[in-house]
């Protein structure tokens, strides 16, 4: 009786988790280019209080099914999807929306690379394409002269600004990886490489199976809000019923207790 309690109680530290990342894919419904988290649960070690499948019952017979009760749930892993989410129009130059596989480099304060999906890009003091946070934009990134007339961007990188100096040219790159999952987010809309995602492959928009650079866009959250009510609507359930399972065991245990009375 004992175990219920105890299984139960994992039940509900695991549907606090699932809240716990529900709410903040609901949170961040609005903010771009970010990716909706997925949780996966896993069942606990099993006890076998009486038999186990496959022993002996006697004169070389096997049992065929054993006794079996479960400790509960864990959650095993909390990644993020990524899918596609809605490119939105903004009409600003600087504005770039991937549109398939693909990844911003950004140099982050402490000098190491992080990799995102959110294109809202300005320009600093020097002409420096940076992050909404100042961080600088790698991926071929140019200074673009104070004054620029036009900045273009093609949808395989080619960029091209006109400015009184005349026009230069150059080609933007981005970054995949064969694990996308694996990487670690670090919060404000950056990503940094693990050992799970495997190193950065670089490539050119529209090569190779990259994705194409939209000018003039910004990727939208894949969050789904229709979805992650329902799955709120679930997880909300699903610890309301582990929470009447201790409530039921304590019952049980009351009974028993009351028994020598």
């Amino acid at each position: 009786m004992n175990l219920s309690l105890y299984s139960a109680a994992t039940g509900m530290e695991a549907q606090q988790l699932n809240l716990n990342t529900i709410a903040n894919n609901l949170a961040n419904v609005n903010t771009p280019g970010f990716k909706r988290s997925k949780i996966e649960f896993q069942d606990l070690l099993y006890q076998q209080p009486t038999r186990a499948s496959g022993s002996d019952s006697g004169g070389g017979n096997l049992v065929p099914t054993g006794t079996e009760v479960g400790n509960g749930s864990r959650v095993a892993a909390t990644s993020k999807v990524f899918t596609q989410g809605q490119l939105n129009a903004t009409g600003e130059k600087l504005d770039l929306a991937i549109q398939g596989e693909g990844f911003f480099e950004v140099r982050r304060a402490d000098g190491t690379i992080g990799y995102t999906r959110a294109g809202s890009f300005k320009l600093n003091a020097q002409g420096q394409v940076v992050t909404v946070d100042g961080l600088p934009v790698q991926s071929g990134f140019q200074p673009i002269p104070a004054g620029a007339s036009s900045v273009a961007v093609s949808e395989n990188g080619q960029v091209t600004v006109e400015s009184a100096n005349g026009r230069q040219s150059f080609r933007l790159t981005l970054v995949r990886f064969a694990n996308p999952a694996g990487l670690r987010s670090v919060g404000g809309n950056l990503y940094e490489e693990t050992p799970a995602s495997g190193a950065p492959e670089t490539g050119q928009p529209g090569e190779q199976g990259f994705g194409s650079t939209i000018q003039g866009y910004v990727e939208a959250s894949n969050v789904n809000i229709v979805e992650e009510m329902v799955a709120l609507i679930v997880a909300q359930r699903a610890y309301e019923v582990n929470s009447k399972s201790i409530q039921t065991s304590d019952e049980m245990l009351q009974n028993v207790a009351a028994m020598k009375r």
